[in-house]
Formats: structure tokens, C-alpha cells, sequence
């Protein structure tokens, strides 16, 4: 990974993974310092003013910035928009809208690489009662979505629970690294 990449994907380092639902961690930055950060990563950047949207939106959502995040990918009218829209409101939690938006994505590039990246990590014990989330190797953010909804009502020190956190990093690592591909 170059040096550029590696300034964006620093945005990614928290001390906890974002949630699965939208309530606040108390150490993300707030929504003006990322702006700030970002403005200055991006100065040195070659990106197209669409890709810098995404990236901005996928970071303030990864920092529990779901509103603003929200108004970013809701003017973003592609599959890459509708990918962020839908992981804003699988947040949020509102599940049905999130499945709107990931029937809007369509085959998505990301999906190959993060079934990859999630077959391989540990299944935590009794995975085999909750929803795959990948199909072979194409990513279901479908399934994903559904087994948010059942982990929803579990401790976040379940380890399925734990298991989606680690889902959700992946997806949102590989999108930032799509979005920020010259």
C-alpha cells in the first residue's frame, strides 16, 4: 500500500470498531476535524471529486457521523453511493431501507474481495445458526443486514457479534480502498 493510502486508511484507526448500530463512541473525532484532516489528505490527491465524497462519507460514518454521512451518499447516485447509503441505514438501524439501497448496488466490484477477506476469518462458536454472509465468494450484503438484525438484541461482547464488527471493518476497509484507487 502507498503512502497516500496509508493517510486514508489512518482515518479507519479507533479504538473500537464502529458499531453496528449508530450510537456514538466517545473517541471518534468530531465531524469538523475530519473535514479538516481529510481536506488537507486530500490536497495531494489526484482523486475525482465523486471518490472524495465517498471517501468522506464512509469515514464519517465509520466515526458514528450517520446524518451527515446520510446527506453525502443520498447525493452520490451510483452503486458505490447506494453501497455507503445502505451501510448508513443497516446502522441506523432502519434494515428494510438498507436492503433498498443494497438492491440498488447490484453486482458491486467490493463484494469478491470482502467474501474473501471474511471466509477468512475465524467463525466464532454456533456461526451455523445465523445467516452466512457471503455466498461462495460474493459478499451478501443482503445476509449482512439480517444478521445485524439478529445480533442486535446481543451484548456487544457476544462473539457473533464481535464476528460483524470485524464484517463491517473489512467492508468498510475495502470500499475506502476501492474509493481511493487513482
Amino acid at each position: 500500500m502507498d503512502q497516500s493510502k496509508d493517510n486514508f486508511f489512518s482515518f479507519l484507526a479507533t479504538n473500537t470498531p464502529a458499531g453496528l448500530t449508530g450510537a456514538a463512541r466517545p473517541e471518534v473525532e468530531s465531524e469538523s476535524a475530519l473535514r479538516e484532516k481529510l481536506a488537507a489528505t486530500l490536497r495531494h490527491s489526484a482523486l475525482p471529486q465523486a471518490q472524495r465524497e465517498l471517501v468522506l462519507a464512509l469515514i464519517l460514518l465509520w466515526h458514528d457521523h450517520l446524518e451527515p454521512a446520510h446527506a453525502i451518499a443520498q447525493s452520490i447516485e451510483n452503486a458505490d453511493g447506494a453501497f455507503v447509503h445502505g451501510i448508513m441505514h443497516r446502522r441506523e438501524p432502519d434494515y428494510a431501507n438498507a436492503k433498498y439501497w443494497f438492491r440498488r448496488v447490484g453486482e458491486h466490484p467490493a463484494f469478491k474481495e470482502i467474501a474473501r477477506r471474511v471466509n477468512g476469518l475465524p467463525k466464532p462458536a454456533g456461526a451455523d445458526a445465523f445467516p452466512r454472509l457471503t455466498k461462495g465468494a460474493r459478499w451478501d450484503p443482503f445476509a449482512m443486514v439480517d444478521a445485524c438484525e439478529t445480533a442486535a438484541g446481543r451484548p456487544p461482547s457476544d462473539p457473533f457479534h464481535q464476528f460483524l464488527l470485524e464484517a463491517q471493518r473489512i467492508e468498510t476497509e475495502v470500499l475506502l480502498g476501492l474509493f481511493t484507487a487513482a
